[in-house]
């Protein structure tokens, strides 16, 4: 597949997994490329990155520093990347921290049939311990980008009432079907640990 005339957002792009995938992606047909970078310190290997694509590749690039846990920082990257080349058709995010705010601009910028790539750690999948924090910090992310791949996608009236009608009876989880359930894990159903439990009237399995 070639990426030539394509125009692609990397964050965190000027070292490691971001600097990585962008070498690996302009050698796909020469797109262009919003290298961001977070910190004045990241400035130098921005740059040097941005000049292997070119001399390289032969890739249109740009650098852009911002923090973009603030969204208006995100929005001002989006804006960069369109001011330079136009729409965009792929976004690559590497940092869960501000990786709400990052979906949720891609889901206004984004072109037609463009992609959004989030990446996040296997230990979202792992039953190990003294990682929770972490773990969790990424586990939103996965969230995300499922529900942002059905609203980015157009809403009718069906899908609306899918969620209603999805679980048995047509109804959705009252407090009422909850409570027993968590008296009798912390009771009789002592011995299920470590366990996500769905208790939804079958609106979702695993």
């Amino acid at each position: 597949m070639s990426l030539a005339r394509k125009s692609i957002i990397i964050t965190g792009g000027a070292k490691n997994l971001g600097a990585r995938t962008a070498f690996e992606l302009a050698a796909l047909g020469s797109p262009s490329f919003t290298i961001h970078y977070h910190s004045q310190s990241d400035k130098e290997k921005s740059e040097a990155v941005a000049k292997d694509l070119k001399e390289k590749y032969g890739s249109e690039v740009i650098i852009f520093q911002g923090a973009l846990e603030n969204p208006k920082e995100v929005a001002a990257l989006f804006a960069a990347a369109k001011e330079a080349f136009g729409v965009r058709r792929y976004v690559f995010n590497a940092n869960s921290k501000f990786a709400f705010f990052f979906i949720q601009q891609a889901g206004k910028d984004l072109a037609d049939g463009g992609k959004i790539v989030t990446i996040l750690t296997s230990l979202l999948a792992a039953f190990t311990g003294f990682y929770g924090l972490y773990a969790g910090s990424k586990a939103p992310v996965e969230h995300f980008c499922r529900t942002a791949a059905k609203e980015f996608g157009s809403q009718t009236s069906e899908s609306i009432d899918y969620n209603k009608n999805a679980s048995m009876n047509g109804k959705l989880t009252d407090i009422k079907d909850i409570a027993p359930i968590v008296k009798f894990l912390v009771t009789e159903g002592w011995w299920i640990n470590g366990q996500t439990i769905f208790a939804n009237g079958a609106y979702t399995t695993r």
